[in-house]
């Protein structure tokens, strides 16, 4: 908020929307996330298996989906247009979800129907940046402020969304996540603005292959998509393992994710302040390693308190590598931002498709303990290869 006083000539109408859009849009994929495992489990009446492997369909759809439709952004069109049809995916995705109970639909057609959801956040993320550089915004800032409106999101999102699920049931609180998604699509459309297309000559998948040749890239990446693979299994498995090994209510789910989104945006804000004091390595291994402590800390003190202050470690963890990471990507690569920052995006979507196997495939043959255990073997993994990465 201080950048926003302090920027006052330039705070507008159209600053506000694009806040209000990534909150509103934020808080609509918040209610759907983080229940879906149980919605799988307990409305669906699937195994753990098929709960991971519609993670994993769901993320390979994502990737492929979003790729043919950012390619074709970048080359043709209203970037808004795009955004909108895909507000309105959303809103089919989630009527879908809230009076279909058959399996084999939600992962076809539903899986189908998210793939185009998801790429409204990228593609707003797109707009706001040529908007910031067309009318000479400052845009590290301005982004960074966006960011928050999303972690802000996951503040509210998790807890209502099991609220809603839990009292009033899981359709009542998929058409709640539609009507959010119907008032975002509004917003686009009368106050996001058009922005004129300024097109490059680098050709980013070439630029991304040269990239890939530098080791320190490769062993970030690796990291990173280990990192997000350790994040998305919590996330998938957590709300099962609560409730079915640790009797814990099922409301604890949704706090526990709230309270560790809302304590990201002041690790976000602090990491930004003194990234260039420590340098991103050291920013990075120390985030890493809070994850080290976040993860064996579920093993050895699974209880609710425990749980709650544990959140401080999560949220050290993921708020530096949400951002700082996508920057030490960047560093990495000088001159190849477009490049960098898609590399980073797909070690998040890889991450996600490993997720998927392991959580289902752990959880099934061995219970869901052997899932925590996973995670943090692949999370001293990550740190040791973080540690490799050369400081730039």
């Amino acid at each position: 908020m201080h950048w926003l006083i302090t920027q006052g000539r330039h705070l507008n109408s159209v600053l506000l929307a694009f806040m209000a859009v990534a909150f509103m849009l934020g808080v609509a994929g918040a209610l759907q996330a983080p229940t879906l495992s149980l919605f799988l489990s307990k409305e669906v009446g699937v195994t753990s298996f098929w709960v991971g492997l519609f993670y994993t369909v769901n993320a390979v759809a994502g990737i492929a989906v979003s790729m043919i439709l950012a390619k074709r952004s970048d080359r043709k069109g209203d970037r808004r247009k795009l955004i909108i049809f895909c507000c309105l995916m959303a809103v089919a995705n989630s009527l879908v979800f809230a009076f279909n109970r058959h399996y084999l639909t939600l992962i076809t057609l539903g899986v189908f129907l998210a793939a185009l959801a998801n790429t409204t956040m990228p593609q707003i993320f797109a707009l706001a940046r040529e908007y910031a550089d067309n009318s000479a915004r400052e845009v590290v800032m301005f982004s960074s402020i966006m960011r928050a409106q999303l972690s802000l999101a996951w503040v509210i999102g998790p807890p209502l969304s099991f609220m809603l699920a839990l009292k009033f049931g899981f359709t009542t609180m998929f058409l709640c996540a539609a009507g959010i998604f119907v008032v975002g699509a509004l917003l686009v459309a009368f106050f996001l603005p058009s922005v004129p297309r300024v097109f490059g000559p680098e050709n980013q998948a070439v630029a991304a292959v040269s990239g890939w040749k530098n080791p320190n890239v490769r062993r970030l990446f690796i990291a990173s998509m280990l990192m997000w693979t350790c994040n998305t299994m919590y996330i998938i498995d957590m709300p099962l393992w609560i409730t079915s090994v640790l009797g814990l209510p099922e409301a604890l789910a949704g706090a526990l994710m709230g309270t560790a989104a809302g304590l990201e945006i002041p690790a976000m804000i602090l990491a930004g302040m003194v990234v260039k004091r420590m340098g991103k390595r050291r920013m990075m291994v120390f985030a890493v390693a809070a994850g080290v402590v976040f993860y064996g800390g579920l093993l050895l003190f699974p209880t609710r308190n425990a749980l709650i202050v544990l959140q401080l470690f999560n949220a050290i963890f993921i708020g530096i590598v949400a951002g700082i990471g996508m920057l030490w990507f960047q560093d990495l690569m000088p001159g190849k931002a477009g490049s960098a920052t898609t590399l980073f995006t797909n070690s998040i979507s890889t991450g996600v498709i490993l997720a998927g196997v392991l959580q289902g495939s752990l959880a099934q043959q061995f219970g869901h303990e052997s899932v925590y255990w996973g995670i943090l073997v692949l999370s001293i993994l990550a740190l040791g290869l973080t540690c490799r990465v050369k400081d730039v």
